[in-house]
């Protein structure tokens, strides 16, 4: 197994320059993955209730996304991962061809079969959910 190591340089106060490993760093400083930004805390509960921004979609659907989206953020760390979730879930329960978007910012036009198509946010993350023909 082959370990690269990268590094960056950190001022002292003596104004001379460390090198310190990169990962040494990132454990010091708060991460900004989507693990740690999204994952439920007492605190967090709050913000995931879900704020719907566009729906074409039957009402089962509709509480079938928000469910399936929150155990999705709860159980996984990348959005690409969240969204797999979602997309399984929805093609196992409401039959194919699910397509799907998750996270912070994206830009979309998509057209949908009517009545199965569903934008909303939970807390910060957003999730783009329709249906391809």
């Amino acid at each position: 197994v082959t370990v690269s190591v990268l590094y960056w340089w950190k001022p002292s106060r003596a104004t001379c320059r460390l090198r310190v490993p990169l990962l040494e760093h990132l454990k010091t400083r708060p991460s900004r993955t989507p693990a740690k930004l999204h994952h439920s805390t007492e605190n967090n509960m709050a913000e995931r209730k879900p704020n719907i921004k566009a729906a074409d979609i039957s009402e089962d659907m509709h509480t079938d996304a928000v469910e399936i989206a929150t155990k999705a953020i709860e159980a996984h760390v990348m959005e690409k991962d969240i969204a797999l979730q979602i997309k399984r879930e929805f093609d196992k329960k409401h039959g194919p061809t699910w397509q799907v978007i998750v996270g912070r910012h994206f830009g979309a036009d998509v057209i949908h079969e009517s009545k199965h198509f569903m934008y909303f946010y939970l807390g910060q993350l957003a999730v783009l959910l329709w249906k391809a023909s």
